[in-house]
């Protein structure tokens, strides 16, 4: 398995959000200077920004990763050959609110072609139990887009794990199909406009993942169209964009620590609306532990399952590629939701 380490692209996105007409530090000849022969030198914070530089930049980018695989992205501690790393960057992409440590090294690294991920689509507020509805397109996204950056910006100043539980937007973007592609779209614009070379060539890549990521949404559309039930338990509450795209409920164990303990009465709780909702299946994820999850099922007489939150792949993880995992968590999704 293939896995590169991820860069930061967080200067090129800020720099298209915010306007900045002059990306000085990215010209084309300072880019090919510092990158490796003609390559721009990208640093991206974790697996699904990594994902996007290096399908969008294709041969023309050298990308590491500041989360090693394996890694839980929420608990990164930098060290200081990676904090030096991201200064010597040519572009950083990295999204806002998800690792404090790599927020708090970008700020103070003083590298201005930083691309916040977060800027390129709309955030909303998620708490651990999320009813689905669709989308409206971009009347959706104008009725909200105001307060959801609002909500970012709060959530930013906390510890990064509010996960939309405390007034915060929730910064789970990837795993919604419709989000990502929006996301990947902004970062394409900006690898044309920091590196005009190879502008053709990045529009090309993006094209292709954008159409790649629409027959994924379709698939999710269509896979999850009929569900004997709409409700999913999870022990992370990073579903929430997922589940609002295909009109079903997330509900969290334990809010926001995949490897918290839960209550006694949150237990009761969660038994009584697995039994209401008909739900039959508790999720935990591949980077974390699988004891909350099994003592739940235990308790409940519920099944446990894999759902994954993307932030990393392993050789433990079902897929070798974003696209892949995003497939082994549909089914995963439609057998326990008695889709199929």
């Amino acid at each position: 398995m293939n896995v590169r380490r991820l860069i930061p692209t967080t200067a090129v996105a800020g720099a298209v959000v915010l306007g900045l007409t002059a990306l000085s530090a990215c010209s084309t000849s300072d880019a090919a200077d510092g990158g490796n022969g003609d390559q721009l030198k990208v640093t991206a914070s974790f697996y699904p920004m990594q994902f996007l530089a290096e399908r969008i930049g294709g041969e023309h980018v050298a990308v590491t990763s500041l989360t090693k695989p394996g890694v839980e992205p929420h608990d990164l501690e930098l060290t200081p050959r990676q904090i030096g790393s991201i200064s010597d960057s040519d572009y950083v992409l990295y999204l806002k609110g998800i690792q404090p440590a790599v927020d708090d090294a970008i700020k103070q690294s003083g590298v201005q072609n930083t691309v916040d991920a977060a800027t390129l689509t709309t955030l909303e507020n998620h708490g651990s139990e999320v009813s689905g509805h669709d989308h409206e397109g971009e009347e959706h996204a104008d009725e909200h887009g105001h307060e959801g950056e609002e909500a970012h910006e709060e959530h930013s100043e906390g510890d990064g794990h509010n996960h939309g539980e405390e007034g915060g937007a929730d910064p789970h973007i990837w795993l919604d199909p419709v989000k990502y592609a929006e996301v990947a779209k902004g970062v394409g614009k900006s690898l044309e406009k920091a590196d005009p070379d190879h502008a053709a060539d990045y529009k090309k890549n993006t094209d292709a993942l954008v159409a790649e990521l629409g027959e994924l949404n379709t698939a999710y559309e269509t896979g999850l169209k009929n569900p004997a039930t709409k409700t999913f338990i999870t022990t992370h509450s990073a579903f929430g964009y997922l589940a609002e795209r295909y009109g079903l409920t997330q509900q969290g164990i334990a809010g926001i620590d995949p490897e918290a303990e839960p209550s006694p009465a949150r237990i009761q709780e969660i038994h009584t609306i697995a039994e209401k909702e008909k739900a039959t299946t508790v999720f935990f994820e591949t980077l974390a532990s699988d004891r909350t999850a099994k003592t739940l099922a235990k308790d409940t007489g519920l099944k446990t399952g894999v759902l994954d939150p993307l932030e990393g792949i392993t050789d433990k993880s079902q897929g070798a590629d974003y696209i892949e995992v995003m497939e082994s968590n549909l089914a995963a999704l439609q057998k326990a939701l008695g889709a199929k």
